[in-house]
């Protein structure tokens, strides 16, 4: 297999890089493509060092798997070239993603969409609402889903480095003032933002993302998780409402989901449904902290709706960046390989 990992320098490549090497993924010849800045590095791969090679520039020619995590305008200009090469490109950016020509696929939930590509492009689904698919088909499969509405509690990691940075130079302003019983976040000299409106430690964003100009008020973070979860689920009609909410956590996505059903669906039958399903573990507190670093969906809390039919309550939570993004850009890479048999 002869591998390309574009986007190979920045939060995701990183990750990309340390899943294929703990996965054993076969890799016969590893290329790194990037922007023109980071051009000429060398970056490690095994026992090799591989110069970065420049994305807009490069010969796309030889590559079997093309991994890509670039910014979407770059993705819509790079993946079809890399298609047109001979590539499959497994693209993590929101460029490809509504496509009706391009699967977007989480193999827990959806692998059978790999059977046809027609584009020669795979998208790998928002981070956000990767994080609840591998609970909500499993429930799905078992009751029918109806409706969902959703309130996530998304980590500052999900905006990148630079949201990462922000967040821990707001928290070492209040280090010295920590001891202050009455402090409450307020009066403090934050350093300038550059990501966020408003200061993100301690506090908390229920408006960060860009609102969308059709009327509906709401954020496009909020309308990709109703239009990927449809398409996913393969449920074109699902009603799904959504607020999304940044809050002042490094790593893991959450959110609380209230599910309404078809069919009547107990408390124990839905856990005994999630404690067999892949990439979902459940857990009494489930919390960021438990899923940093980790490949699973964490889900807990699960109750009964008052005042609905056949209705959940539960709690979710995953690592944005790993099994977010990442990993299922290799579980896919590794569905497509199994398919070749």
């Amino acid at each position: 297999m002869r591998i390309a990992i574009v986007g190979a320098t920045g939060q995701v490549g990183v990750v990309l890089r340390s899943i294929l090497a703990e996965r054993n993924f076969p890799v016969d010849q590893m290329r790194y493509l990037a922007s023109g800045r980071s051009a000429g590095t060398t970056l490690p791969w095994g026992d090799q060092d591989i110069v970065v090679e420049d994305a807009s520039t490069a010969d796309l020619s030889g590559i079997d798997l093309a991994l890509c995590s670039a910014p979407a305008w770059l993705s819509r200009e790079l993946a079809p070239r890399l298609a047109a090469a001979g590539a499959i490109v497994i693209d993590n950016s929101s460029a490809w993603r509504m496509d009706p020509d391009v699967p977007l696929v989480v193999p827990e939930a959806n692998p059978d969409a790999l059977a046809h590509i027609p584009k020669g492009i795979v998208a790998n689904p928002n981070c956000t609402t990767m994080v609840a698919i591998p609970v909500l088909k499993p429930l799905h499969d078992a009751a029918g889903l109806r409706r969902i509405t959703v309130s996530t509690y998304q980590a500052v990691s999900g905006g990148g480095v630079a949201a990462v940075r922000e967040l821990a130079e707001q928290l070492a302003k209040t280090v010295d003032r920590a001891q202050d019983l009455t402090f409450s976040g307020t009066a403090v000299d934050y350093p300038p933002s550059s990501v966020y409106d408003v200061p993100i430690a301690h506090n908390i964003i229920p408006l960060q993302f860009s609102v969308v100009d059709d009327g509906s008020l709401e954020t496009d973070e909020e309308q990709k998780y109703r239009n990927e979860s449809r398409k996913i689920l393969g449920l074109p009609d699902l009603v799904v409402n959504c607020t999304c909410v940044r809050v002042p956590v490094f790593t893991g996505h959450s959110a609380t989901i209230l599910a309404e059903f078809e069919r009547e669906i107990s408390v124990d039958e839905a856990s005994t449904v999630l404690g067999g399903a892949p990439g979902v573990a459940l857990a009494e507190i489930p919390n960021p902290l438990m899923a940093a670093g980790g490949d699973l969906s964490y889900v807990g809390r699960i109750r009964k709706a008052q005042g609905i039919d056949n209705a959940l309550n539960f709690f979710v939570v995953g690592d944005n960046v790993r099994k977010g993004a990442a990993l299922n850009v290799v579980q896919i890479a590794e569905a497509l390989l199994a398919a070749r048999g």
